[in-house]
């Protein structure tokens, strides 16, 4: 009886994105917060500089996503669009360059050519898309999801931080932002290579280490500033 499996790297495309979305959404947000505060800002400030670097860092983010992939998307078509009109122009030659990749793998030239020829007749522009493209279910770039999921989980990752800023006074905001802000990003650290199957304090560990250096480095241009001005 067959059963069906799931792989982790069916997870890529999204995990990505929303690692991604989530990471930036809590650094430069609590980034953010943590230079104005530093610079002398009350509360209400730093609340609307905080909500103002939450939509414009989400819309960024989507953007930017949706750019990126949609490039990748199309260089992807216009690979397809030509290795269509060799099959149909030359077939031969393209049997055999298939047949060429299995050889390269591993499978003798007899066992490759029967392979590529039945592969051919059963989806030719697939095989040929998945084996000497690298283009496959899995790795196809989908620009519109990759942006709503960037934006979606920049969204949530910076109203974390903005959160601690609405609960707690000015003069608490300077260690309880930073603290909080560590701890989520060490959660999504571990939540993330949980799902995609990493070493867990190996990527909580990289996610803490430069948020901090982050706020750290925004925290003295705030406090700088504040002096100065």
């Amino acid at each position: 009886m067959r059963h069906a499996e799931r792989h982790r790297t069916e997870r890529i495309g999204w995990l990505r994105a929303a690692v991604l979305g989530a990471n930036d959404g809590i650094v430069s947000t609590a980034s953010l917060v943590l230079g104005v505060a530093a610079a002398g800002a009350d509360s209400k400030a730093v609340l609307v500089a905080g909500v103002a670097g939450l939509v414009a860092g989400a819309m960024s983010m989507a953007a930017g996503e949706y750019v990126s992939v949609s490039s990748q998307s199309d260089t992807e078509r216009a690979d397809l669009a030509r290795e269509s009109g060799e099959l149909v122009s030359e077939p031969e030659q393209e049997q055999a360059e298939l047949a060429e990749i299995y050889v390269r793998r591993g499978l003798d030239p007899e066992l490759a050519s029967t392979v590529a020829i039945q592969l051919m007749k059963h989806d030719a522009l697939g095989a040929h898309a998945r084996d000497e493209l690298g283009i496959s279910e899995v790795s196809t770039a989908r620009p519109i999801q990759a942006a709503f999921a960037s934006a979606g989980t920049f969204s949530v990752g910076a109203a974390l931080p903005l959160l601690i800023v609405l609960l707690l006074p000015s003069h608490l905001l300077m260690w309880a932002v930073p603290s909080s802000s560590l701890l989520f990003l060490a959660l999504l650290g571990s939540l993330a290579a949980r799902t995609g199957g990493a070493p867990v304090l190996v990527a909580a560990s990289r996610v803490t280490f430069w948020g901090a250096l982050a706020m750290a480095l925004t925290a003295g241009i705030g406090a700088l500033f504040g002096v100065t001005i």
